[in-house]
C-alpha cells in the first residue's frame, strides 16, 4: 500500500513541476485566467464520457454531499490556481516557492486541530529537512538571499492560496463515498463554474489572450496531465496514506518544476540542485520512516 501511495504522490508532483513550465510556456500564448478556465472546461469534457455515467449513478449522494464538494472543487481545483497566478503578478517566484513549503505544517496542524492527529520527531525532522530543500531551490543554493525578500500584496495573496490548498487537502477526509469517476466530475464542474467569473473579468479588462497553437497545447496538458490525472492521484494517495503524509510530497513541485526546466527549457544544472533533491527526498523518507515506526507502536 505504501509503495503504491508513494508512487502516485510522486506523479502527482511530477505533474504539477510541469505545470510550473508550462505556466513560464503559456507567457504570450494565453492569458492566466483564460489558461484556468479553458483548463477546466477541457477537464469537464475529458472527464463527461469516462464519468458521466458514474455521476449519475452517485447522484443522490453527490446532491446531498453538494455544497461540500463545491467547496472543495473551489478551492483545490480552480481558487488555488487563479489565486497563485495573480501572486505571481506582483511577487517573485521565490517567494511563491518558500511560502507553497508551509503546506505540510499547515496540513499537520489542521489535522491535529480539527481530527487531533498528532506526528512524531522524525516526522517533524523530516519536514524540516524539506522545507531546507525548498528554500535551497528557491534561492538559487544562496539562503542569504531570503534577508533581501520584500513581502507585498503577491504574498499575502498567495498565503490565502496556500490556505486553500491545506484545507483542501484536509477537507477530503470528509469526502463522501463516491466512484472516483463521479469525484473528479463533481469537483471539475465546480471549478469550472468558479472560474468563469475570473475568465469574465479578464476578457472585460481588455488583458484576455485566447490560446493559439502552442497555447492549446500548454491547456491540454495543464487539463489532462496536471488537472485529471495529478488530482486523482493526489486523492488516491491522501486516501491510502493520509493527508499528513501526502501533503509531504507537495514540496517536491518546486524541485520537479526547477529539474523540468532544466531538461525542458536548457537552464543551468547546479550542485544545488542535487543537495535540494537530496533533502527533500531524505526528509520525506525520514518523515515516513517516523510515520510507520510510530504506527507499529501504537499497535503494539
Amino acid at each position: 500500500m505504501h509503495r503504491k501511495a508513494y508512487l502516485l504522490l510522486l506523479l502527482t508532483t511530477l505533474l504539477w513541476g510541469g505545470n510550473a513550465v508550462a505556466g513560464k510556456l503559456a507567457v504570450g500564448h494565453v492569458s492566466p485566467m483564460t489558461l484556468v478556465f479553458f483548463r477546466w472546461a477541457m477537464a469537464v469534457l475529458i472527464l463527461l464520457p469516462i464519468s458521466g455515467r458514474a455521476l449519475l449513478e452517485d447522484w443522490p449522494i453527490v446532491r446531498r454531499h453538494l455544497f461540500l464538494l463545491l467547496i472543495l472543487g473551489a478551492c483545490g481545483f480552480s481558487l488555488f490556481n487563479v489565486i497563485f497566478y495573480a501572486a505571481l503578478n506582483y511577487t517573485t517566484a521565490i517567494n511563491v516557492s518558500i511560502e507553497q513549503a508551509s503546506m505540510p505544517i499547515l496540513i499537520i496542524v489542521a489535522n491535529f486541530l480539527f481530527f487531533r492527529l498528532k506526528i512524531g520527531w522524525l516526522q517533524g525532522f523530516g519536514v524540516l529537512l524539506t522545507i531546507v530543500g525548498v528554500i535551497l531551490t528557491a534561492s538559487h543554493g544562496d539562503p542569504t538571499q531570503l534577508l533581501k525578500l520584500n513581502l507585498n500584496f503577491g504574498d499575502a495573496i498567495m498565503l490565502v492560496a496556500v490556505v486553500l490548498y491545506s484545507g483542501y487537502s484536509v477537507g477530503l477526509r470528509l469526502k463522501p463515498t463516491l466512484q472516483w469517476q463521479s469525484l473528479m466530475l463533481a469537483l471539475s464542474i465546480a471549478a469550472l463554474l468558479v472560474s468563469v467569473p475570473f475568465f469574465i473579468w479578464e476578457v472585460a479588462s481588455g488583458t484576455a489572450i485566447f490560446p493559439d497553437g502552442p497555447g492549446w497545447a500548454i491547456t491540454l496538458y495543464t487539463a489532462l496531465g496536471a488537472s485529471v490525472i495529478s488530482q486523482v492521484t493526489y486523492i488516491r494517495g491522501i486516501e491510502l496514506i493520509g493527508a499528513n503524509r501526502a501533503g509531504l510530497f507537495i514540496n517536491l513541485v518546486p524541485i520537479f518544476g526547477t529539474l523540468l526546466s532544466i531538461l525542458i527549457l536548457g537552464e543551468d544544472f547546479h550542485l544545488y540542485h542535487a543537495i535540494a533533491l537530496a533533502l527533500v527526498f531524505g526528509g520525506i523518507w525520514l518523515a515516513e520512516h517516523g510515520s510507520r515506526r510510530r504506527t507499529v507502536q501504537q499497535g503494539a
